[in-house]
């Protein structure tokens, strides 16, 4: 791998109008969710005026438009549903792990869509087993909903019960839930992955990203609070912020949302992650600026910070790649010679727009360096005089244990590495990063973030060994 990947994208849809056609609108929310999961894809609905505990649901591995056709969507009838879009980074690729989960059980059937990871999963996994539980799965999604089942039968209602399970779990979880007669959304006390509340006519919608709502026509609400727990029924939207006990200074929202997760046309927690990226480039002008005829950005998660250093320094901003739309991600590849081969397929250097010209190389970030190494390379292949590398995060050196695929320390390119040393395996004239003091300001400055990938500094105690690895081992 030489991207990064986020672990999944939630959306849950609940009718009052009582319309059975939501799966249609399911659909296009996970379609516009995609670049946060590409491996597997679920959609669950159920009809609240129906038999309690009936639901359907269809689950695949790959694409969204992969796996659902017109006659199956047409087939989905109900007025609530949740799906779910995912990329692994706890539990093996397979259907087996694909979401929503669906249960059933004593006080009738539970889904389940979730974002993010447990640090604590394997003790609470653990917990379940001796106690007779048998799991179909290895992610810890399934761990969190059985334990939502178990306390339903011990309180009064399914927010309850999520309320009680939510307290026993560690790390990073946005959760979509629907019971048979309610849906729910709850985010982490840190609020680490986003999660935010939307309505169309008298449809109430979750989603990881407000670029889902945009895309079936629902205006954005508000934001899930982190810690707060949101329950529509048929009596309306209830809020249970009991849980909201951390201050904004200990809240912990990914900030590599806003560099690079996110939909650029997306908004978390008020903040437009459009006007994020453009002050990231901003910041890297004004930082480490250089001489230069050109600002290009990697495609896409470049383009928008180099928009912001462009802006900045006056140096005109334009295309150096055609990139191909149809090529799958060149990861997958099992061979590196595969994968290096595969960037030339997916991205084809524009000769005219770089020949004989100074170029500024904007990209979100360097993981292994397989890929910069070969991006640099085919720019100054097609008569680039210089090439310049900046990289709008700073340098990965630590692990991330809240949903997102950051390697192992001796497999990141900055590990024990000096910014030097790195410019001289990728071949650029001059590399710089993002300042660590920059990343605040990136969202204004007042709202909490993690960023414990770039210091080692994380919001809650990590385990001492990645567990996720431990539970697809067994």
């Amino acid at each position: 791998m030489s991207n990064l990947h986020e672990e999944c994208g939630v959306f849950g849809i609940y009718d009052l109008d009582e319309s059975q056609d939501v799966a249609s609108s399911v659909y296009y929310g996970l379609l516009a969710l995609q670049h946060r999961g590409q491996e597997s894809c679920g959609i669950a609905v159920s009809d609240t005026s129906g038999p309690k505990g009936r639901v359907k649901a269809i689950k695949g591995m790959g694409l969204v438009n992969e796996n659902f056709s017109r006659e199956q969507l047409e087939s989905l009838k109900g007025n609530i549903a949740v799906g779910h879009v995912r990329y692994s980074t706890a539990g093996a690729s397979t259907r087996e792990n694909a979401q929503p989960l669906v249960l059933n059980y004593a006080k009738g059937t539970l889904a389940l869509a979730h974002n993010g990871n447990l640090i604590n999963a394997l003790e609470l996994r653990h917990e379940l087993e001796v106690s007779g539980c048998i799991f179909q799965t290895t992610i810890d999604t399934e761990v969190i909903a059985y334990h939502i089942a178990r306390e339903r039968v011990k309180c009064g209602s399914v927010e309850e019960a999520v309320g009680r399970a939510a307290d026993k779990l560690k790390g990073a979880f946005s959760l979509v839930v629907m019971s048979p007669r309610k849906l729910i959304g709850m985010r982490d006390p840190w609020g680490f992955r986003p999660l935010v509340l939307g309505k169309r006519d008298n449809a109430y919608v979750f989603a990881s990203e407000t670029c889902a709502l945009d895309t079936i026509g629902a205006t954005y609400i508000r934001d899930v609070e982190p810690g707060e727990i949101v329950t529509v029924t048929r009596k309306g939207v209830f809020s249970d912020k009991s849980r909201c006990n951390k201050s904004e200074k200990e809240r912990g929202r990914c900030i590599f949302e806003y560099i690079y997760f996110a939909r650029t046309d997306s908004y978390i927690d008020g903040v437009s992650v459009y006007n994020a990226r453009i002050k990231a480039g901003r910041f890297l002008a004004q930082d480490s600026p250089v001489d230069a005829d050109l600002v290009c950005g990697v495609p896409q998660s470049g383009n928008a910070a180099a928009l912001g250093f462009a802006m900045e320094s006056g140096i005109p901003y334009g295309s150096a790649f055609y990139k191909n739309s149809y090529v799958g991600r060149t990861f997958i590849s099992p061979k590196q010679s595969q994968r290096e081969k595969g960037v030339q397929v997916k991205l084809n250097v524009l000769r005219e727009a770089v020949r004989g010209k100074r170029v500024v190389l904007v990209d979100d970030s360097i993981v292994r360096g397989t890929t910069s190494d070969r991006i640099v390379s085919m720019i100054r292949e097609a008569g680039a005089k210089e090439v310049h590398m900046r990289i709008s995060s700073p340098p990965f050196l630590w692990p991330c244990y809240f949903g997102t695929d950051v390697p192992e320390r001796h497999q990141l390119i900055a590990y024990n590495r000096s910014v030097e040393e790195i410019r001289q395996i990728i071949g650029a004239d001059s590399l710089a990063y993002l300042g660590i003091d920059r990343l605040p300001d990136l969202i204004g400055g007042k709202l909490g973030i993690c960023n414990g990938c770039f210091t080692g500094n994380y919001p809650m105690k990590t385990p001492d060994i990645n567990i996720h690895n431990v539970l697809e081992e067994e």
